[in-house]
């Protein structure tokens, strides 16, 4: 368990230092201590259970095996994000931020697969048969795609959440992010508007000390996340050996034994029934028990996300099954009801997709979303 953070090593690290008074934004009053030689001072208090918040949600969807696309284009936060992400093995943008990256990301994908092109003409000879001034294009080309674009190489399909530095930065991250309805977790200064994130943490977001340390805090809640998603893994591997190494003599044994154990408790029934006076008392039925049905993971679905499969929960669409079997205008209103912000959402083909997931089909399911829009063409 990692942990928690505390307000003396954020202190340490001047996660507390705000902007100058006069550029503040009003709506991070809340978050917001005192003014001191015309400084606003940060809460560090409230930054600490925002930030635990915000730790538990991204440890949540590190386990659920979705990605979490890190953003941080400003000089001071490049190499630090850069480092810590890459250790978690996340994606993370640190230069500039291209335009449509989320919501255009079919093209997106395109000029990653073209990376891909170029190295399999350098391997299978291709590349040395064009001319010397030709060599060189593709070589700027596969070098430029390499610094804007080398870092989400893996990321086949929309991440599961965005962590920006500095949102008035990265401002058109965080709007292809509320478009597509992708859960927004941001260091937020007191000249930013906190409105649009849905996690916030309060904190510098321009010293490389405060970045430092909320990015580690981060960063360690992903990888403990992703370490409870292959324990999971490891275990449902081990009961499924057991399951199909179980001994066979255990089984016979099982079935000879049956008919000795019938005869005896027909026996048994037949003592008691000839020894039971006539008097008869009837015994109240016991009333049929009613399964709970288990609730899955609803996210594994193209298109829904963490508030999205909250609100279908809330609603009883708690399963594969349930979803499958449920009519996507109706879906549409449940979402509608509970959140205008996902009125934009395309339900279609969740039930087709829900079908799969039910049935077990899972390589039939990732094969779909990779084909879909916002995956591998």
């Amino acid at each position: 368990m990692a942990s928690k953070p505390e307000v003396k090593d954020l202190l340490e690290a001047g996660v507390h230092f705000g902007h100058l008074t006069r550029k503040w934004n009003p709506n991070m009053a809340p978050y917001i201590y005192m003014e001191r030689n015309g400084i606003h001072v940060i809460n560090l208090y409230k930054t600490v259970a925002k930030l635990d918040e915000a730790k538990e949600a991204l440890k949540k969807i590190a386990s659920s095996g979705r990605k979490i696309l890190f953003v941080a284009t400003k000089k001071q936060a490049k190499d630090i994000v850069a480092d810590k992400v890459s250790k978690v093995n996340m994606p993370y943008i640190t230069e500039r931020w291209p335009g449509g990256m989320l919501t255009n990301f079919v093209t997106i994908r395109k000029a990653v697969k073209k990376m891909a092109a170029i190295d399999r003409m350098k391997k299978d000879g291709t590349f040395n048969t064009l001319s010397k001034k030709e060599r060189l294009q593709v070589d700027r080309l596969r070098a430029k795609l390499e610094k804007n674009l080398g870092s989400i190489a893996d990321m086949t399909r929309l991440p599961g959440a965005i962590f920006i530095v500095d949102t008035m930065r990265e401002h058109i991250a965080v709007k292809e992010a509320q478009k597509l309805n992708i859960p927004i977790f941001a260091m937020v200064d007191t000249n930013s508007d906190p409105r649009p994130i849905d996690y916030v943490i309060p904190a510098n977001d321009d010293a490389g000390k405060s970045i430092e340390a909320i990015l580690g805090e981060v960063t360690s809640a992903v990888a403990e996340g992703l370490a409870d998603r292959k324990n999971d893994k490891q275990e449902e591997k081990a009961e499924a050996k057991e399951t199909a190494e179980a001994p066979q003599e255990e089984v016979v044994a099982a079935v000879e034994e049956a008919p000795a154990k019938e005869e005896e408790t027909i026996t048994e029934v037949e003592t008691v029934v000839e020894e039971t006076p006539v008097e008869v008392v009837e015994e109240p039925k016991e009333a049929p028990a009613v399964a709970k049905a288990e609730v899955e993971d609803l996210t594994k679905i193209e298109g829904i996300g963490p508030k999205a499969a909250e609100a279908l929960s809330n609603q009883g669409i708690n399963t594969y099954a349930i979803l499958a079997k449920t009519d996507a205008e109706k879906i549409k209103e449940i979402l509608t009801e509970a959140s205008s912000r996902m009125a934009h959402l395309d339900p279609t083909s969740w039930g087709k997709q829900a079908q799969m997931a039910a049935d077990g089909k899972w390589d039939e399911l990732k094969e779909w979303q990779d084909k879909a829009k916002g995956g591998v063409e």
